[in-house]
């Protein structure tokens, strides 16, 4: 399968690995991301096959630029929304949250997502095409210091969940990677043990396989 797909959080990890594969497998791209020079980068590396539009998904006039770059390229296949905000660091308790961070964190994590599948659905339906919402273990597990970012990629696994009993015509996965070898986790608990974590590139042909093969809607755990 091959078709026009956006993906957000190109720049590095594992949007950037996605956006690499989907373009070796002959798909155009619509990228985007908040680190413009990496997410050129990106852009430059895989040709034509990729358009590059900085910004903030949280920005409602960004994400209405990226819904023309899409209807440009006569609709979307798939969605992949994987940018995402870590929130304050060190992580803090819930506790002492503070609540316009996690107000914050929920229009990146939740709200931004919902509004490009919003935007999104009218090309999706009449191609059949899918969403992937990039989720956390820790939506579903108690770490300690992980309340804030846990909760917002709960709502998005209940968004994902509902968007897949409401849109029949559209495949919707939520997909928990895992811990990664990213800056976002290294920022978490520090650059050393992120290291030792798996690279962004073990998830990615997980994500292939999904969008190859289309199989029923629901969360998938890549381990």
């Amino acid at each position: 399968m091959t078709g026009n797909a956006l993906i957000t959080g190109a720049s590095r990890g594992l949007g950037r690995s996605l956006a690499r594969a989907l373009a070796a497998d002959g798909w155009r791209l619509v990228l985007t991301a908040r680190g413009a020079d990496d997410l050129h980068d990106t852009a430059a590396e895989l040709g034509s096959a990729a358009l590059a539009l900085p910004g903030d998904v949280a920005d409602p006039a960004h994400r209405d630029r990226l819904a023309r770059a899409a209807d440009g390229l006569g609709g979307l296949d798939l969605l992949v929304n994987n940018a995402s905000g870590l929130g304050p660091t060190p992580l803090p308790t819930l506790a002492g949250y503070p609540i316009d961070d996690l107000a914050e964190l929920f229009a990146v994590n939740v709200l931004a997502p919902l509004a490009l599948i919003q935007a999104a659905l009218p090309g999706l339906r009449a191609r059949r095409g899918a969403v992937v919402n990039i989720s956390s273990d820790a939506a579903v597990e108690a770490y300690e210091g992980w309340g804030g970012y846990g909760a917002t990629k709960a709502a998005l696994e209940q968004v994902s969940h509902v968007l897949a009993a409401e849109e029949p015509d559209v495949a919707v996965w939520w997909v928990d990677p895992g811990e990664m070898n990213t800056r976002m986790l290294a920022a978490a608990v520090g650059a050393e043990d992120a290291a030792g974590a798996p690279s962004p590139d073990t998830v990615t042909p997980t994500i292939l396989r999904l969008v190859g093969e289309r199989p029923a809607s629901g969360r998938l755990a890549h381990r």
